[in-house]
């Protein structure tokens, strides 16, 4: 399975909506607080080509982008392809 990391804050309630996604699926995943370290936002931010909100979510090499795209992903039935690639 592919490694998932998500750039996250502690009050973001997309980002809890998208972790809650992601443990019901049984998916482990790397969390990355950018709320108090300007260093991994700033590296969030390249990563995700501008990308400046939060959640921000990369499966293996490829930016998933926030929450609603995570979402979107599983209703269409391309998450669970897209982890095992």
């Amino acid at each position: 399975m592919q490694a998932v990391e998500i750039y996250t804050t502690q009050i973001c309630g997309f980002c809890h909506a998208a972790k809650r996604l992601l443990t019901q699926k049984g998916v482990s995943f790397t969390e990355i607080d950018v709320g108090r370290d300007p260093a991994k936002r700033a590296e969030m931010t390249q990563r995700a080509n501008g990308g400046r909100t939060v959640p921000q979510i990369f499966v293996g090499k490829t930016h998933v982008g926030g929450c609603d795209d995570l979402y979107a992903l599983d209703r269409a039935g391309k998450l669970e392809s897209l982890l095992k690639a």
